[in-house]
């Protein structure tokens, strides 16, 4: 009888545990970038729709991980002077006492390429651009007037960003589309690049079977690389990952650690991670299509928990709809 009552109390106890949810809040959002900023919980992800209709950033904030408050319009086009479509891929970090929000716009073409139009003048700008805040929820502005990155470099179309601080301070920008993935050292403004020892700038660490939505994190002194393969408006889409000693590798593909499960949705991808600071734990953040899928932008943003093997390899993600328990930052 004990027993039996022991086991009820149990069972009761795991469903008033709260949680996220999947997808953790509504709305078609994708790309997301999360962070632990100013003491609490934030993700900063596309404002998935047509590029034409991508005119701004929201951010959403939380406690615990299951209750966000959206934070609208934290960057908007009318900000950034020489973008006029298609803000996306925000990446955050804060660094002395402000917030910087590095992000693509303008879905900039090579020249000469497919869609590349040489009357379309306003087209010949964009890539990569920083904005700049004092606080998380913004407002953000931009901090350069021109992009940071606005040109084709290895052949790496100027998207997806991501800034990584490395435990010595060192600050680095991964970023590339079209298959081609570039990492560049930042100067300590994010204003600009310092080059490597051999003079070059951009340096290509492309791995197998990368596309796009590159991200990093140190674990126990290694490096580790994801990003993203496939492609993003189908169910191939997935994430990959690598580890290696140092941000600039070599990287080496080691396997798929997320990927659709047609019980649940398709299409995951574009993740980032969040670690819960001063400990072992941690969780992704990544954007899936619901099913049935009814839009190529129709993507919302999950949470689930990352987790490492005895040898420090990260153990496949296994996508739910309960997502994440309330996780409190002390």
């Amino acid at each position: 009888m004990k027993l039996a009552l022991a086991c009820i109390v149990t069972l009761l106890a795991a469903c008033s545990t709260p949680r996220s949810g999947n997808p953790v809040f509504d709305g078609w959002y994708a790309d997301p970038e999360g962070a632990v900023l100013a003491g609490q919980y934030w993700i900063f992800p596309t404002t998935s729709a047509a590029y034409d209709e991508q005119t701004h950033f929201d951010a959403f904030s939380s406690p615990d991980l299951v209750r966000w408050t959206k934070r609208e319009r934290v960057l908007a086009l009318e900000n950034v002077k020489w973008a006029y479509r298609a803000l996306w891929a925000p990446s955050v970090l804060e660094h002395k006492g402000r917030f910087f929000l590095v992000f693509s716009a303008n879905d900039l073409q090579r020249p000469g390429g497919p869609l590349w139009d040489p009357a379309d003048t306003k087209s010949h700008t964009g890539g990569i651009g920083v904005a700049v805040a004092d606080a998380p929820q913004g407002p953000y502005r931009d901090l350069l007037g021109r992009p940071l990155v606005g040109d084709f470099h290895n052949d790496s179309q100027p998207i997806d960003p991501f800034v990584f601080r490395d435990d010595d301070g060192s600050l680095y920008l991964f970023y590339g589309g079209w298959g081609h993935c570039n990492v560049a050292r930042l100067n300590d403004e994010l204003t600009g690049f310092l080059p490597w020892p051999d003079g070059t700038t951009f340096r290509e660490i492309t791995p197998q079977g990368y596309v796009e939505g590159p991200v990093m994190f140190r674990r126990e002194g290694r490096c580790y690389f994801l990003w993203s393969e496939g492609g993003w408006g189908d169910g191939s889409y997935r994430v990959a990952y690598a580890i290696a000693d140092s941000p600039p590798g070599p990287f080496e593909r080691i396997g798929t650690l997320l990927e659709k499960d047609e019980r649940i949705a398709t299409g995951a991808g574009h993740n980032s991670v969040i670690r819960v600071p001063g400990t072992d734990e941690w969780y992704m953040v990544y954007h899936r299509r619901p099913i049935p899928n009814l839009g190529r932008d129709h993507r919302v943003t999950c949470i689930d928990k990352l987790e490492f093997d005895a040898q420090g390899r990260i153990r496949p993600v296994q996508m739910t709809f309960e997502g994440v328990e309330a996780r409190p930052l002390r």
